[in-house]
């Protein structure tokens, strides 16, 4: 048995957690490979960072794209890494969610939200990337998109039909090269280094604070006035993440930054 309560001691979010330590004891009792579903991403870095502090117990993860946040992790004993013991991939599989949103437009979420109403669990959907006002695509697991497949649903108004396709038919979001970057602020508040660092206007990036589309060092933040310190990572869904490296006042009583987009 793992030392469960060790393990858990101290962690951002004990019940996500709990069921990645019984699957880790799974895999170490029956040295079967084990694929858990999809997990958030500070899940994930948690359960990295814990679970992999063990010795006889080799982690992996997969998210459908080289660039996915959301991943299944893969639990398995160390002597089956890299030999023939090893899992395959975990069955994912592509989803397309078409509607037309011109008139009222979505976030991830809500597709997410739609999808649970229309019979997904949490655990089976991966990342959900948006296609303008045509909806949006996203990698789940095999088993729901052939529940999926051909059903309508709803997101927020707007009615959208799923299909199922092969992964290799999706279109993810392009892949961003690590890039600093430098910017003369008047504040540190949220609202103004994110917009600077996006490249967003500072009311289109307030909006999406308050639409809880921005998380700061992984929790979801509402307030654009929320003041941002050296060290804090800001993530805004389909854009990827931004880190705070350094913060300098200025002369004229401003803030000069030193920014790490990823």
């Amino acid at each position: 048995m793992l030392p469960r309560e060790e393990l858990l001691q101290g962690s951002r979010d004990p019940e996500g957690l709990a069921p990645l330590v019984r699957l880790a004891e799974e895999a170490l009792r029956t040295w079967e490979p084990i694929w858990s579903g999809f997990v958030a991403a500070d899940l994930r870095e948690e359960a990295e960072q814990r679970l992999g502090t063990l010795s006889e117990l080799s982690l992996g993860s997969e998210g459908g794209w080289p660039g996915a946040e959301r991943r299944c992790l893969l639990l398995q004993r160390a002597e089956l890494a890299g030999s023939d013991g090893e899992a395959g991939p975990p069955p994912l599989a592509g989803l397309i969610v078409s509607g037309n949103f011109l008139f009222d437009p979505a976030e991830p979420d809500d597709m997410r939200r739609g999808l649970l109403a229309a019979g997904a669990e949490a655990t089976e959907l991966g990342d959900i990337w948006l296609r303008g006002d045509r909806g949006a695509q996203l990698v789940l697991s095999t088993a729901a998109a052939e529940r999926l497949h051909g059903r309508t649903g709803q997101v927020r108004t707007v009615e959208v039909t799923l299909e199922r396709v092969a992964l290799d038919q999706l279109q993810p979001p392009a892949q961003r090269s690590p890039r600093e970057l430098t910017s003369v602020e008047a504040s540190l508040r949220l609202d103004a280094v994110a917009s600077a660092g996006f490249g967003l206007s500072r009311n289109r990036m307030a909006e999406l604070i308050r639409a809880g589309a921005v998380r700061v060092n992984w929790q979801p933040v509402s307030s654009p006035s929320r003041e941002l310190a050296c060290g804090d990572r800001v993530r805004l869904d389909g854009r990827g993440e931004l880190e705070v490296l350094e913060i300098q006042p200025t002369k004229r009583d401003r803030w000069r930054l030193r920014l790490m987009r990823r």
